[in-house]
């Protein structure tokens, strides 16, 4: 059942039924736009038959509402200059009613022509927007109404009030006014200020604003750059705005007209606005003059270069001297004083002119008289009062070349050394010129002498004049060299001088001394005779030196075992100082040597050869000894007779082979006891025979005793012969040699031994045994080979008087020389072949 809908049925004429929905209760579509009623028919058969229908009933709207705003009060914030077609709020309204009835439009009810002008209200969506760019500066607050009208017939209505507050933004830039203050002109943006006001004067009022709000138009100002101007609060009250500030424009520092005469003071004001805007204004500042500044000269001490031997009323030079003032300040007159220090007042010789500077000289000037005068420039400006400043004028005379070089002496006189290493100094010459600069730069050179012995010879270092040799000198060639030395100056034009030069050579002990007499072939017969003090021979030297480089002393190294002669050490007179005797006869070698007194000293060994004996019978055998002691060492003396010494080597030698024949005869019992004990053994032991052999037995003892008789030489004879040992030399060229003697006249020394009966050590029995006879005549030639090739130099002679020793041994072994034992006439004149 429906409390809005009743259904009624009606009997029509024809007999039908007819239902009717009837509307028994209010309908609001707002409420319920349609019903859905279900209708049923029955009949009333039996059993009743029905069915069933839908009935949908939609309810159509009428304009019974009027449109309603979301809220009676819509506010907004704009920030200022938004740009056409922002969008600001949507306005909305709602309408119960459907179709025409709830279509709403909006329109601006209360509004003014700027809120007309300013914004635009979509009539459809309700939107508001800018229309055109609205400035806060201008309108800061827009208010109004907007009214919601629907379409119904009639019309309903709403409206709602809208509160549009304008945001500012920071769009305007600060403003800065400067203006006058107290005494201080300003003019046209000019400032006049004098340079003497005091620090922390105030020159200008400088007015702040800002037209923005908040901390848009908060505004710091400030003075930039370095200037000796600040800005101070005029006032610190809390009740001024903040965009707008007054400030007094203060002097910070003192000014100085002289350092800085304009100063250009921007002032600059900035706001607190995100992004912040920023402005500037200038003040020209104009400093006015006072006469605090003294002339001042740019040197201290201004030096002028002039030269010499000019004339009378030159001018020397102009002195400026500057007035940072002006005006009147900066006017100056300029006058001559004397130097701090020195009293002289240059009025004499000096003027300058009072308003130029310009400085002139009344004299003649020499340099070489005097090179420099001082005196001071006063510079004083008209000012008052009157200040002044200084300065110091050196003039130095500048040098013409109106001087000469000139030497220090006109004969230099030195001594250098022979043998000086070649570019070595010898000498230095002093010069000078009383002129300066290029007038007094020299130029040295060496001129030839009379001969022109100095031509390539020297030559002369230009800085230092230390004169130089390109050779080595030889004093012994040439002793002295004369030249000259010329000096030629660098003026215009130049002028020279010459000086002589005169250099002695000094000797050096560069020469040993050369003996001329003997020669080392020569020999000189000595009787045995002669009694002491008996001059045997002179040797004379000579040295090519001088001075004690030449003084000779003589002496014997070598030669003179028996000390039988003797030198004297200035003349070189040998002389005989011991008794000659037998032993003595033969050839002596003396070996001379002769010393100079330089430093180092420089010696010569020559030869001298004394032959003892009666008389000269064989002179050829002499010179064959001589020819043989050329090449025998120096260490090695050629006394005389060498028999006694080789008498002891004989015996020596005898006493040598029988000690070893008593060797060999002990070690021959020794091996043949040795097998007769061993041979006993082999038999064993027999009864009643002894068990050993007695060696003891008086047969076996006459028989041991045979060596001590061949010991003592009662029967030692036959023992000897059996030892003898011979002798096989090979010759240089592989050949056999015959004899002993021509073994030893070959090549003393040289032979190959090998022994017959005794091993390669045996010693030279043959030659002791035939010791007995006289030994026969061995000759030595010159090129035979000796014992060692070792040489000794003698000393650098002429090849005439050079000797040169070889080997080291003798081949028969004496301290002597054994090949000269039978060299002497008389009683070896008979071995002689």
């Amino acid at each position: 059942r429906s409390s809005v809908f009743e259904l009624q049925v009606a009997d029509t004429l024809d007999g039908e039924k007819q239902p009717q929905l009837i509307v028994k209760g209010a309908l609001d579509r707002e409420q319920r736009d349609s019903y859905e009623l279900s209708l049923r028919v029955r009949d009333g058969g039996d059993p009743a038959r029905s069915s069933q229908a839908i009935l949908r009933v939609l309810i159509t709207d009428v304009n019974d509402n009027s449109p309603r705003f979301e809220k009676s009060v819509y506010e907004a914030d704009l920030a200022e200059n938004s740009s056409p077609g922002t969008p600001i709020l949507q306005l909305r309204a709602a309408d119960l009613d459907v179709g025409v009835n709830g279509q709403i439009e909006y329109v601006f009810g209360a509004a003014t022509e700027s809120v007309r002008r300013l914004l635009r209200l979509d009539e459809t969506s309700g939107w508001l927007s800018v229309l055109h760019r609205i400035d806060r500066e201008e309108v800061n607050q827009l208010r109004f109404t907007v009214m919601a009208r629907d379409r119904g017939q009639p019309p309903k209505t709403d409206k709602a009030t809208v509160v549009l507050n304008i945001r500012d933004e920071n769009d305007n830039v600060p403003t800065i006014d400067i203006r006058k203050i107290g005494r201080i002109p300003l003019r046209d943006g000019v400032a006049s200020v004098a340079e003497d006001v005091l620090v922390d004067t105030p020159i200008a009022l400088v007015q702040v604003s800002d037209r923005d709000q908040g901390e848009n138009g908060v505004v710091t100002c400030t003075v930039v750059g370095d200037v000796p101007f600040q800005l101070k609060p005029a006032s610190e009250g809390e009740g001024e705005p903040q965009n707008k500030r007054k400030y007094f424009l203060h002097t910070s520092a003192p000014l100085d007209y002289e350092a800085v005469r304009d100063y250009n003071v921007v002032i600059v004001a900035v706001d607190s606005g995100s992004p912040s805007l920023s402005s500037n204004n200038s003040l020209l500042v104009r400093v006015g003059d006072t006469n605090d500044n003294p002339p001042v000269f740019s040197q201290a001490v201004l030096e002028v270069s002039f030269p010499e031997n000019n004339l009378p009323g030159e001018r020397v030079a102009t002195v400026v001297a500057t007035d940072a003032d002006s005006g009147k300040n900066a006017e100056i007159t300029y006058s001559l004083e004397a130097s701090p220090l020195s009293s002289e007042v240059p009025g004499g010789i000096f003027s300058i002119d009072p308003d130029s500077g310009d400085v002139s000289v009344q004299a003649v000037l020499d340099r070489e008289q005097r090179d420099t005068y001082e005196f001071q420039v006063t510079a004083r400006d008209k000012g008052v009062p009157s200040l002044q400043g200084s300065t110091t004028v050196v003039v130095r005379v500048a040098d013409r070349n109106d001087n000469e070089p000139r030497f220090m002496q006109d004969v230099f006189t030195f001594y250098v050394k022979e043998n000086l290493q070649p570019n070595s100094p010898v000498g230095m010459v002093t010069v000078m010129d009383f002129d300066k600069g290029r007038n007094a730069e020299l130029s040295l050179s060496i001129q030839p002498g009379d001969h022109d012995q100095a031509a390539g010879i020297f030559s002369i270092e230009n800085d230092t004049g230390t004169i130089f040799s390109t050779i080595s000198f030889d004093r012994e060639q040439q002793t002295s060299y004369t030249f000259k030395v010329k000096a030629v100056d660098g003026g215009e034009p130049p002028r020279s001088a010459t000086a002589t030069v005169s250099l002695f050579v000094m000797d050096e002990n560069d020469n040993a001394p050369m003996v001329t007499f003997p020669s080392n072939s020569s020999y000189t017969v000595l009787p045995p005779s002669s009694n002491m003090r008996t001059v045997v021979a002179t040797v004379v030297a000579t040295d090519a030196d001088t001075g004690l480089n030449a003084d000779l002393n003589y002496s014997i190294v070598g030669g003179n075992p028996f000390r039988l002669f003797e030198i004297d050490p200035a003349s070189g007179v040998v002389s005989l100082v011991g008794k000659l005797a037998p032993k003595h006869y033969g050839l002596h070698r003396l070996v001379v040597q002769v010393n100079d007194s330089g430093q180092p000293p420089q010696s010569t060994t020559a030869l001298l050869h004394v032959f003892v004996n009666e008389s000269l019978s064989n002179a050829t055998v002499v010179e064959s000894q001589v020819a043989r002691s050329l090449h025998t060492p120096l260490a090695q003396d050629i006394a005389g007779d060498p028999s006694y010494e080789l008498s002891k080597q004989r015996l020596s030698i005898v006493i040598g082979v029988v000690a070893g024949i008593m060797t060999v005869i002990l070690l021959i019992l020794v091996v043949v006891m040795a097998r007769y004990c061993r041979s006993k053994g082999k038999h064993g032991y027999e009864a009643g025979k002894k068990d050993h052999e007695d060696f003891f037995t008086p047969q076996q003892h006459d028989k041991a005793k045979k060596p001590k008789k061949d010991k003592k030489g009662k029967k030692g004879k036959q023992p000897l012969y059996s030892s003898i040992v011979t002798v096989e030399a090979s010759k240089p060229n592989g050949q056999r040699y015959d004899s002993v003697n021509e073994k030893l006249s070959d090549s003393p020394g040289m032979g190959r031994y090998r022994s017959v009966n005794g091993g390669p050590g045996s010693p030279d029995l043959a030659r002791h045994y035939k010791s007995s006879s006289p030994l026969p005549t061995v000759q030595l030639h010159p090129q035979s080979p000796t014992a060692g090739k070792k040489h000794q130099a003698v000393q650098d002679l002429p090849p005439a008087n050079t000797f040169v020793g070889t080997g080291d041994n003798i081949s028969i072994g004496s301290d002597h020389c054994s090949e000269y034992s039978c060299q002497a006439s008389g009683k070896y004149s008979k071995q002689v072949r």
